[in-house]
């Protein structure tokens, strides 16, 4: 455990970014925490960093490290011609959809700040976009043994993602996150078995409301349930 504990978090909002570049920025944010634990071990400690980082992408598929390219139900040379690209990255979980109308957060975050438990870190992040949902009168859950937060979780015929999840984690720092569909264009995920998924729908805020909400809204309202959840405060 870090001598030093802080709670604090550097929010960081990248706009639309494209996924090279955030990715990119994620891993030189997660190195700075992991080389500070590392001199941590042989100096007078110092408090490692936290960091929220917030984007939309342009359209782009990911696949996790234990996922199926047969997943991406098109070809790579047909993606052009969908204005999206692909990548195959190091977070966990199958094949993803990102896109413009899609909140996606990368928290990294020193785990040792908080508390060294992966199953909770998902399930608070979770908690966080239920909160989040619940602030634009929509009720959601979680769906036992699948990662992410759904719709009528409790019926296994009406149940609908609207958020997906996928983290890696070394020295309990964490990296990528999760992707709340705001006002996405849906049409995406027929391209893909999301997250290797056959039998559930993927929705999104825009469609479960009739109208799509005010982004920022969503985010302030998510970046403000995030810091409840973890206990943790703005910098």
């Amino acid at each position: 455990m870090n001598a030093v504990i802080n709670r604090s978090i550097r929010f960081i909002n990248l706009g639309l970014a494209d996924y090279q570049q955030a990715w990119d920025y994620q891993t030189r944010c997660h190195q700075s925490i992991v080389d500070q634990k590392i001199a941590n071990r042989d100096g007078e400690p110092v408090a490692t960093e936290n960091f929220l980082v917030v984007c939309q992408h342009p359209h782009v598929f990911t696949l996790g490290k234990s996922g199926d390219e047969k997943n991406l139900v098109i070809s790579r040379e047909q993606l052009p011609s969908i204005q999206a690209t692909f990548h195959q990255i190091n977070r966990g979980g199958d094949i993803t959809y990102h896109g413009p109308g899609q909140l996606v957060a990368y928290p990294i975050l020193d785990l040792e700040n908080f508390f060294t438990d992966i199953h909770l870190y998902m399930r608070s992040m979770e908690e966080a976009v239920i909160l989040t949902l619940k602030d634009f009168g929509l009720e959601a859950g979680r769906l036992a043994g699948l990662t992410g937060v759904w719709l009528d979780p409790e019926n296994p015929v009406k149940a609908r993602k609207i958020c997906a999840m996928g983290v890696k984690s070394s020295r309990w720092v964490t990296m990528h996150g999760l992707a709340l569909n705001v006002s996405t264009d849906l049409n995406y995920f027929n391209y893909i078995v999301p997250c290797g998924i056959t039998d559930k729908a993927v929705t999104s805020m825009e469609k479960e409301l009739g109208t799509a909400p005010d982004f920022d809204a969503v985010l302030d309202s998510f970046k403000r349930n995030f810091a409840s959840v973890f206990q943790a405060e703005y910098q």
